[in-house]
């Protein structure tokens, strides 16, 4: 019998920069979830990072065998005041990491703290209706597609479509919500 590498899912740690930067960079240059072009430095990562912990949010690494091989956080899914209870998730596996349920791990305790939090929307906005992986992860946990948003990028010579797929988090809609327990809330 052989061991089976351990997947951890934890908070990230600013030493887990230089692996987020990388992961991310990859997809900036070969993918098209992100609609970058350029990849960011590991500085504004780390910018990035602490732009969302200071919201009180969920930024997640997940670990394979103490190597960093993915990560996922929640951000406002947009600034205007009637949103707040609203996020965007966003999550990147390493490339050499695919099909190891890295994704559903990340997304899975991504979703349970974000409800713990009291949000109640999740919204997904994905780069590229060819971006099957992605899609099928998301409406694997309860994401259903609300849209698509037809060339709106263009991205390695083609026009690249966004599909905007949302879940609720916790009661979602079904009744009014009570005060987040975020820093920003208070």
């Amino acid at each position: 019998m052989t061991n089976q590498p351990t997947l951890i899912v934890r908070p990230s740690h600013e030493s887990d920069i230089p692996a987020i930067a990388a992961i991310y960079g990859h997809h900036v240059l070969h993918g098209s979830a992100s609609f970058e072009e350029v990849p960011p430095d590991a500085a504004e990562m780390a910018r990035r990072r602490s732009e969302i912990l200071a919201k009180g949010l969920p930024y997640l690494t997940a670990e394979l065998d103490g190597k960093v091989v993915g990560y996922a956080y929640a951000g406002p899914y947009r600034t205007r005041i009637a949103y707040r209870f609203t996020l965007e998730d966003s999550i990147y596996v390493a490339p050499d990491a695919p099909r190891r349920g890295i994704g559903r791990a990340l997304l899975s305790d991504l979703i349970a703290r974000c409800a713990a939090l009291g949000y109640r929307q999740m919204v997904a906005v994905i780069g590229d209706t060819c971006n099957t992986p992605s899609i099928g992860l998301h409406a694997a946990l309860g994401f259903r597609v609300v849209g698509t948003l037809p060339s709106v990028g263009f991205k390695h010579g083609r026009w690249v479509d966004s599909v905007f797929m949302q879940r609720p988090l916790g009661p979602g809609d079904a009744t009014l919500p009570g005060e987040l327990v975020t820093p920003q809330a208070r």
